[in-house]
């Protein structure tokens, strides 16, 4: 199998704003697999203050140790391979996750089937939500009623800026904007402390915006700070940054640190783990998302088609290529308001790129 990667950045068609940073493009390091006849796509995101991997070093962990693992293996041998790219290098979950994709890809097209009908499933439209960047509350209240009248009726809104107060400024004027049908869930992004959390919570539950969860308020290494805020207020809380692989959920489940847990191929290595993940947090009653980074339709098209073989409890949050001005790839996913269509061509439906 030959391995190559390729740096690419793609424009968004507006800035993407949160509590930890401000992004204008998708940067990300695409992977291709092939064994002379076919060729199996992943992603790596560059996410720096999230996973703290950069570019360089995803395509030089894709190239050394990963590639090295891999030498000698047949396209046949997916387990085994799957094997090796886990335990090739410690860390690293974005290239690991892209080579995985990548390796699942190639074997979805030798069998000549789609990705999400490699992995047992013949659901091929999934539904995502949007999110509203980080805004005074005029801008993110229009932005809220375009994003309805685009279709989508569960709109994720980035808080958590360093003004508890604003925050709850901006969801009130949301939810008065778009009236009572559309879902409205938080991301703070770690951005607020344990006390502002709950009263920004409980302030929102007393004015009735009925928000339908909050994620990830506080700090990721703050699990005993996040059960404090989960067992005082009613809303449910998500867990993302906090849960890469599955120690870190096992701590979230002994704790009772959280309601439900987002799980990112990019965070926890591929669709291998995500699915473990997955499986762990049904079995101990949580609720389950599948999320995305800021990346493209290669990234998303293999969460989404984990999404339609092992489905979620929540709307999952799957709208990061739905920000570029333009796909770096040909095929793959395409987006129809919130529906998130699978493609019917082999793998993820990718057929080269654009750059």
């Amino acid at each position: 199998m030959k391995i190559s990667t390729q740096l690419v950045s793609a424009p968004l068609h507006t800035p993407f704003v949160t509590a930890l940073r401000t992004a204008t493009h998708a940067d990300s390091l695409l992977v291709s697999i092939s064994d002379g006849d076919q060729t199996g796509w992943g992603e790596a995101p560059q996410v720096w203050k999230v996973t703290g991997e950069s570019l360089a070093g995803a395509q030089a962990c894709v190239e050394g140790p990963i590639a090295s693992a891999l030498d000698g293996l047949g396209p046949d041998d997916l387990t085994e391979a799957l094997r090796r790219v886990q335990g090739a290098v410690q860390g690293n979950h974005g290239a690991k996750a892209a080579v995985d994709v990548a390796l699942h890809d190639l074997a979805a097209r030798r069998c000549g089937k789609t990705l999400h009908g490699f992995l047992g499933s013949t659901v091929d439209v999934i539904r995502t939500d949007v999110t509203l960047s980080a805004g005074d509350p005029s801008a993110l209240a229009q932005a809220a009623i375009d994003r309805v009248s685009d279709g989508f009726d569960v709109l994720k809104v980035k808080v958590g800026t360093g003004d508890a107060t604003a925050d709850f400024e901006r969801i009130r004027r949301i939810r008065e904007a778009v009236g009572p049908a559309p879902r409205l869930r938080l991301d703070a992004n770690q951005g607020w402390t344990r006390r502002d959390a709950v009263t920004a919570i409980r302030a929102l539950e007393d004015a009735g915006c009925d928000v339908e969860l909050v994620e990830q308020p506080v700090a990721a290494a703050d699990l005993e700070g996040m059960a404090w805020i989960t067992d005082r207020v009613s809303t449910p809380i998500l867990a993302d940054e906090s849960v890469y692989g599955v120690r870190d959920l096992v701590a979230v489940i002994r704790l009772g640190a959280a309601d439900l847990v987002n799980v990112k191929l990019a965070k926890c290595g591929g669709l291998g783990p995500a699915r473990t993940l997955l499986d762990l947090a049904r079995e101990h009653g949580l609720g389950t998302m599948v999320g995305s980074m800021m990346e493209s339709h290669v990234g998303v098209g293999a969460a989404a088609a984990l999404v339609s073989a092992y489905p979620t409890s929540a709307v999952n949050d799957l709208d990061a290529a739905w920000w570029l001005k333009e796909a770096p790839v040909t095929g793959g996913i395409r987006y129809d308001g919130p529906d998130i269509h699978l493609p019917s061509d082999p793998g993820l439906g990718v057929t080269g790129l654009t750059v």
